[in-house]
C-alpha cells in the first residue's frame, strides 16, 4: 500500500478558536476598507482581464478552513482553467494555471479579493493561509493548532517559506510531501509569528509582504539546533499556546 494510501482521513472538529486582538481587528477593517476603495478599479480590470482571456468565472469561490477549523467561502481572482481538477496544491509551473493567473500569482495580485474575506471577519491581514478541508484533514496532529487562528491574506511563511526549501529541484510537490515535509516546515515559519501577534509583529509582516512583492531581499530566519524559528536579531518566540490543538 502507497504512504498515499496510507493517510488517513479525520474530520477538522471546530471550536471557537483564537481571535485577533481588538487592535489588529482594527487593523483589519481600516486596511481592508482603505485596500477596497483605493483599488477598486484595478480590482475591476483585473476581473474583466480574467473573464476576457479565459472561459469561466472572475472570481474563484473555495470553502477554506477558518478560526477553530470552522468554514468560510475564501475569494480570489480565477487562475487556472474552468473544469480542471487535481491536487489543490498549485506550484507555479502547474499547466493548470492560464497565462493571465500565472503572472498573477507572482504578483500575490489574485488573492486581493480576500480584502473582503477580512472585512467580514473570516481573515485578517496576517496569520497563516487558509488551508482546504482535503489537505487539512491530512495534517499530523502536532500541527492541527494552526487551524485554532484566523487565517491572513499575508504572513510569514507567506513571504518566507517556498516549496524548494524542503524539496530538491524537480520534486514533485505530491500529497505525501506536501503532508510530511511541506507542512511542517510552513507551520514552524507561522509559529514566528502566532507565538507572539503583537501589532509591531503585525506590521512588520505587512512591511516584509510589501518587501516581497517589490522583489527586495528579506533576511533569512534563523533556525536554532532545536528547530525553532526566529527572525533575524528577534528573541525566540515562545511556542504557540494552542499547540496541543483544541482543533485536532
Amino acid at each position: 500500500m502507497s504512504r498515499e494510501k496510507e493517510l488517513q482521513n479525520r474530520s477538522i472538529d471546530p471550536s471557537d478558536g483564537i481571535a485577533p486582538s481588538r487592535g489588529r481587528r482594527v487593523l483589519d477593517v481600516a486596511g481592508a476598507l482603505t485596500g477596497l476603495v483605493l483599488l477598486c478599479v484595478p480590482l475591476f480590470f483585473l476581473y474583466l482581464l480574467v473573464r476576457l482571456t479565459s472561459p469561466g468565472p472572475g472570481i474563484f469561490r473555495q470553502t477554506r478552513v477558518g478560526q477553530g477549523g470552522r468554514p468560510f467561502v475564501m475569494f480570489k481572482f480565477r487562475t487556472m482553467r474552468a473544469g480542471v481538477g487535481g491536487l489543490t496544491v498549485t506550484a507555479n509551473c502547474d499547466p493548470r494555471l492560464t497565462r493571465v493567473g500565472k503572472l498573477m500569482r507572482e504578483w500575490s495580485l489574485d488573492e486581493l479579493p480576500q480584502l473582503v474575506n477580512v472585512l467580514r471577519g473570516h481573515m485578517t491581514l496576517v496569520g497563516p493561509r487558509p488551508e482546504t478541508y482535503d489537505l487539512a484533514v491530512h495534517y499530523d496532529a502536532h500541527c492541527r493548532w494552526i487551524f485554532d487562528h484566523r487565517p491572513g491574506l499575508t504572513g510569514v511563511s507567506e513571504v518566507r517559506f517556498r516549496d524548494f526549501d524542503v524539496l530538491p529541484p524537480g520534486e514533485e510537490v505530491d500529497l505525501v510531501n506536501y503532508i510530511e515535509r511541506i507542512v511542517p516546515a510552513r507551520v514552524r515559519v507561522d509559529s514566528v509569528y502566532l507565538g507572539d501577534p503583537s501589532m509591531r509583529a503585525t506590521f512588520r509582516a505587512l512591511r516584509d509582504t510589501v518587501r516581497h512583492i517589490l522583489g527586495l531581499p528579506l533576511p533569512p530566519l534563523e533556525v536554532a539546533a532545536d528547530g525553532t524559528v526566529t527572525e533575524p536579531g528577534a528573541a525566540a518566540a515562545p511556542e504557540p499556546a494552542a499547540e496541543p490543538g483544541s482543533a485536532a
